[in-house]
């Protein structure tokens, strides 16, 4: 799934010539602490509610107000990892769309990024996870693939992301088609990879955020 597919058409923008009061209003109605704020289509930045809260007076419009996050934002064809990544290292609920002329298209929520995700392993039936760590220099999918597919066992998705625990490693995540782990860890651990974490019936993950919450944890995503 990429951005422009998963853009919430619920939360409108906001404008410079709103007020504080209006922007926590919305920020309570929709749910989020953070809110763009649009002109003609330019993005301009985004107000949150901590920063907003601190205003004394509430009928400051927001063209008085110092916006943040002026340039974070994905363009509409990025994929939905990417949105979870930029969301979890800036720490905020909403990620701004913009289109291919960098206008503003819209918003993402953490919430839609989750359900895409849920959505997505039910797709892929049923099935494991499997978080592998390893210094950069031997990442090998092609490797990592023979070695699974010898066991019988398909890699249905595979995503890389930095170990936040060593900045010289990577993590490695693989969706695989099969609930049953033990030879393929055995497998891997005698070739000397490190398996971090494991979810097995993964497809449980669409019946519950906590299942959700725990991946999103190891993967720090």
């Amino acid at each position: 799934m990429i951005a422009e597919e998963l853009i919430n058409q619920m939360i409108p923008p906001l404008k410079l010539y709103d007020t504080v009061e209006k922007a926590l209003r919305w920020m309570d109605e929709f749910r989020v602490n953070e809110l763009p704020v649009v002109s003609n289509r330019k993005y301009l930045g985004m107000v949150t509610a901590l920063g907003l809260v601190e205003q004394t007076d509430r009928n400051h419009t927001l063209k008085e107000v110092e916006l943040d996050y002026q340039d974070v934002h994905v363009m509409y064809s990025q994929h939905f990892y990417d949105i979870m990544e930029i969301a979890v290292k800036n720490k905020i609920q909403v990620v701004t769309v913009l289109d291919e002329m960098e206008e503003y298209m819209g918003i993402i929520t953490i919430n839609d990024t989750l359900a895409a995700f849920g959505q997505m392993s039910a797709l892929q039936g049923q099935g494991s996870i499997l978080v592998l760590s390893m210094p950069e220099r031997d990442y090998s999918l092609s490797q990592i693939s023979r070695l699974i597919e010898e066991d019988h066992t398909k890699i249905l998705s595979a995503y890389v992301s930095p170990d936040e625990l060593d900045p010289y490693k990577i993590k490695l995540t693989l969706k695989l088609n099969t609930t049953d782990l033990t030879r393929i860890i055995a497998t891997l651990e005698r070739f000397e990879y490190r398996i971090t974490a494991q979810f097995q019936d993964a497809s449980s993950f669409d019946v519950g955020k906590d299942r959700l919450d725990m991946l999103f944890k190891y993967l720090d995503i």
